[in-house]
């Protein structure tokens, strides 16, 4: 099981125990059939207990977890023909967004997405995700493409937030994040957003303004990472795990708190344990929420996406 989360240890070392005892088995001439059903038995029912109670700290592991599919591993399972484009003509190509035209079942669409690596040196080519305001601003230019050509907007996202650095904010990091969010509210084409993985604060925020926003099983949806809490509140970025337990971050909560319209399940395990699988899961939700978007003219997409935004964050109120 390559690339294992710490609590998924126990299930792990059975694994092992099975395979070492087939392989004793095998290479001995000793027939331990009822052994092994015994243990597959116990794993299978070690399995079902470990992921139908995953903590808020577990599924943050999971939403991090290295080889979970990223932007570009959904592109290349759900598009057709996809074409990615560079640059935001402004001041450079930032690899931590993602994006182009492609066909879903035929229909032509924009993609833009947040772009994480899958090893050290491709994680430092994209920043780890957190996107720089020219490469918010390279989403926006092809989001204004899409809507002048009508074709609908599909966003993947998947970052701990925004690069927060000095150089960021020198080159407007928190104005490239607004304006996203004024034109995002504003464009008459269908909009779809996944969260994929981490949803982290306004970098997320900067491609989430859609008609629906859905979530996948094990992704998480925050403010502010958890470790980022942890550092304000305990002074300790450490504590990021009682940090998520009080958040409310995974997808139950965005789906009771209405942040989100659907919740995409995952294979058993996360979605890298079978990419394929969890692409065709995504496609089958977006498609289905475009077929629906695509009947709305440009006026009512954006009455729609406004009340989408505007039912979020409930109160009572007491009089005195």
């Amino acid at each position: 099981m390559p690339g294992e989360m710490s609590f998924e240890k126990p299930l792990v070392e059975l694994r092992q125990k099975i395979d070492e005892l087939k392989a004793f088995s095998a290479e001995r001439g000793i027939d331990f059939t009822d052994e092994i059903a015994r243990l597959e038995e116990r794993y299978a029912k070690l399995e079902q207990e470990l992921y139908e109670e995953i903590t808020p700290s577990q599924r943050m592991q999971l939403a991090r977890h290295a080889q979970r599919p990223t932007t570009l591993d959904y592109v290349q399972h759900m598009f057709t023909d996809f074409i990615e484009f560079h640059g935001d003509r402004l001041f450079g190509d930032d690899l931590a967004i993602v994006g182009g035209i492609g066909k879903l079942n035929g229909v032509p669409v924009t993609v833009v997405g947040h772009q994480k690596g899958k090893d050290t040196k491709d994680n430092i080519a994209r920043n780890f995700g957190m996107p720089h305001p020219e490469g918010f601003r390279k989403a926006l230019r092809l989001m204004q493409q899409a809507d002048k050509f009508a074709r609908p907007i599909v966003a993947f996202i998947d970052t701990p937030g925004a690069y927060p650095g000095g150089a960021a904010e020198e080159r407007g990091q928190s104005e490239a994040i607004a304006r996203n969010l004024k034109e995002m509210a504003r464009f008459g084409v269908p909009i779809v957003c996944v969260v994929i993985g981490e949803g982290g604060s306004g970098g997320a925020l900067a491609l989430g303004v859609g008609n629906r926003v859905l979530m996948l099983e094990n992704a998480i949806y925050s403010v502010i990472s958890p470790n980022g809490a942890a550092s304000i509140l305990w002074k300790d970025a450490s504590k990021a795990d009682q940090a998520a337990e009080a958040m409310r971050i995974t997808a139950k909560d965005m789906l009771e708190l209405e942040v989100v319209e659907e919740v995409v399940p995952e294979p058993k395990g996360g979605a890298h344990r079978d990419v394929a699988a969890q692409a065709e899961l995504v496609k089958d939700a977006v498609w289905r929420h475009l077929e629906e978007l695509r009947k709305l003219t440009p006026e009512q997409l954006r009455e729609d996406r406004y009340h989408k935004f505007r039912k979020i964050g409930k109160f009572t109120y007491i009089p005195r």
